[in-house]
């Protein structure tokens, strides 16, 4: 990366873009121990005139060695319970609900989001992408695919929520499950639209061997674009959306008053259930990414100095610890997935001690 040095602070001049991201805003930061002279005020993980790399081969020092641990353990926690969820949604559920299809997607992509950060981790330890040019491409593409598809599945699931309190008998038609199916199948396909420039510009940088996103000039036109892009439609546009569902339904119920208390149904009070379960999810989504998206915007506007790589890889490992967050909501807020996890968790015990046993003959 090529940096210009002015009056004493260092700031980015190329494609290349700023360090705040995973794989798919700007550039992942690969060089957590990088060595500066403190008044030079450089720019997060980049290389200034005054840094100093380390030797291919070194040991990358304490931080890379945490940072991808700490990643790994993220990664396990979050594949074994989105796992478990699509298990259970597949064997254990008695009807195809429509929120049960939506929530196997939203699983789906988790998963798959999951299965990034095994390659953050070793870009992370490594200070380089080992693994070529074809597999940046694929594993940014992937890991943006199923970023904006988890929030494109929470503003579905609160449209559906909207037309199941709000308009329970005219959107009859709308909450089938074929119906439901052709919906996620729009999402991911919207998805993949929405992150073609990752798919185009993708690949490993010539000067430090990082799988990043190389813009064409010019470069900062097209890096602002982007992330300006990217957190409108993936992020602030589905939240606004969101956010008028719920406020709609709020006000139904509120309309509604007494005379729903005074004939409310089975059947009622599992649609608030459900509908209680949705809005803690989409909560917890928001307070994982919106500061991720926050310190993307705010590095758009002022150079943040290297101080802020704690802040950095906090906000990253929040994001990614969304995904390891739906089992755990799920079970907690859920009698249905509750009782699932016990059976699958309950089978799969007794599985072991079987085998166990007929080892020991």
């Amino acid at each position: 990366r090529n940096l210009k040095q002015e009056t004493g602070t260092a700031t980015w001049s190329n494609s290349s873009a700023p360090p705040y991201s995973h794989f798919l805003l700007l550039s992942t930061p690969s060089e957590p121990v990088l060595s500066f002279t403190p008044t030079d005020g450089s720019f997060l993980f980049s290389t200034c005139l005054n840094c100093t790399k380390p030797e291919p081969g070194s040991l990358p020092g304490l931080a890379g060695i945490f940072i991808p641990l700490i990643y790994g353990i993220v990664c396990v926690v979050g594949l074994v319970g989105n796992t478990l969820v699509i298990h259970v949604i597949v064997n254990y559920t008695k009807n195809e609900s429509v929120t049960n299809i939506y929530i196997l997607n939203l699983a789906i992509a988790d998963e798959l989001f999951m299965l990034g950060l095994p390659f953050l981790a070793a870009q992370n330890a490594l200070l380089s992408w080992p693994f070529g040019s074809l597999m940046c491409r694929v594993v940014m593409t992937v890991d943006a695919i199923n970023q904006f598809t988890s929030i494109f599945c929470l503003t579905v699931m609160s449209v559906d929520r909207y037309l199941a309190v709000v308009h329970p008998i005219r959107s009859s038609w709308w909450r089938r499950p074929h119906v439901a199916k052709a919906i996620s199948t729009t999402v991911w396909a919207g998805s993949f639209v929405v992150v073609l420039p990752v798919v185009v510009f993708a690949d490993v940088l010539k000067d430090d061997g990082n799988c990043s996103i190389v813009w064409p000039e010019p470069a900062e036109v097209w890096k602002t674009s982007f992330i300006v892009y990217t957190c409108t439609v993936g992020f602030f546009c589905p939240l606004l959306v969101i956010c008028l569902c719920y406020l709609l339904i709020v006000i139904k119920v509120r309309t509604v008053g007494k005379r729903a208390q005074a004939t409310s149904s089975r059947r009622r009070k599992s649609e608030r259930k459900i509908t209680r379960m949705v809005v803690v999810v989409v909560a917890v989504f928001v307070l994982c990414w919106l500061p991720f998206y926050a310190l993307n915007i705010i590095n758009l506007l002022v150079v943040l100095p290297g101080d802020f790589r704690g802040l950095y890889f906090f906000v990253v490992v929040l994001s990614y610890a969304n995904s390891c967050a739906n089992p755990i909501l799920y079970g907690f807020l859920s009698d249905n997935f509750k009782r699932g996890f016990r059976k699958a968790l309950c089978r799969t015990s007794r599985r072991v001690k079987t085998v166990s046993e007929l080892t020991q003959i």
